[in-house]
């Protein structure tokens, strides 16, 4: 059972090509997160996975909640692996994933950082496409790697980059950005939108609405930029922080 949040492709990919290797079905958890129930009867040696896009050098509260909330029936010692998808480094996230994990009696037996072409054109604009290819292509020969690890069930492998201060970036500076970095008032559709509706299916929290032609922003945003980047025409952008910047979307999604 491999359950990934994905909001531009990265994390889809990488758990759709851990899934494929692997033999395990693959589940998005922004759609898992929409049941009331989340209980999921385990196969015997069946492998737990969880992959995401790192924010503010921690995993996504949507992913810890969802954690949280799982029942995992059938379950004996299975192996439990974390893929955390980044544009450099992850600071202490495995260390968050380990604890959280704990708290429903599950361990993390193995985790991994994986660098990926950059999509939060908030802070800084999108790779060149020469960058990009040469991280795909970089993405492609570790996620093999990683495969071979999986494949042999390896325990206690934490083969990941932190980054200098990791303690400070997870424990400070995220809780931080969560308070501070997230604001939805921001977003808008400027005169280009064509009120196509990718926008408000593509939210994984389900915080678009059309308002007439055009979307309008609630209360329930993560910041994961699905609108601003999956938009056809680039009408969507985050106050004056995104205009004239370039977009992102996972190329094999």
């Amino acid at each position: 059972m491999i359950c990934y949040f994905s909001g531009t492709g990265n994390s889809e990919y990488v758990a759709k090509y851990i899934g494929n290797i692997l033999s395990e079905k693959v589940l998005s958890i922004a759609e898992e997160n929409l049941k009331t129930k989340k209980e999921y009867f385990l196969e015997e040696n069946e492998t737990i996975g969880f992959i995401y896009p790192i924010y503010a050098w921690a995993p996504p509260k949507l992913v810890i909640d969802f954690i949280k909330d799982i029942k995992l029936k059938n379950y004996n010692k299975n192996y439990i692996f974390s893929i955390a998808t980044c544009r450099a480094n992850i600071g202490n996230t495995m260390e968050i994933m380990k604890n959280v994990l704990k708290l429903k009696n599950l361990t993390l037996n193995s985790g991994f950082s994986l660098s990926m072409p950059n999509n939060y054109i908030i802070m800084g604009d999108v790779d060149s496409k020469e960058v990009e290819n040469e991280k795909l292509k970089a993405a492609e020969l570790r996620l093999n790697n990683i495969s071979e690890i999986l494949v042999e069930r390896k325990n206690k492998v934490i083969d990941v980059e932190k980054g200098a201060m990791p303690w400070i970036l997870s424990n400070i500076v995220n809780p931080l950005f969560i308070r501070f970095g997230i604001n939805a008032k921001k977003f808008y559709a400027d005169s280009k939108c064509i009120g196509c509706k990718i926008c408000e299916n593509v939210c994984p929290t389900r915080n678009i609405v059309m308002d007439g032609e055009k979307p309008k922003w609630e209360q329930n945003c993560i910041s994961c930029l699905a609108c601003i980047n999956r938009c056809p025409v680039r009408a969507i952008q985050y106050g004056k922080a995104t205009q004239n910047k370039g977009r992102y979307v996972n190329p094999n999604i």
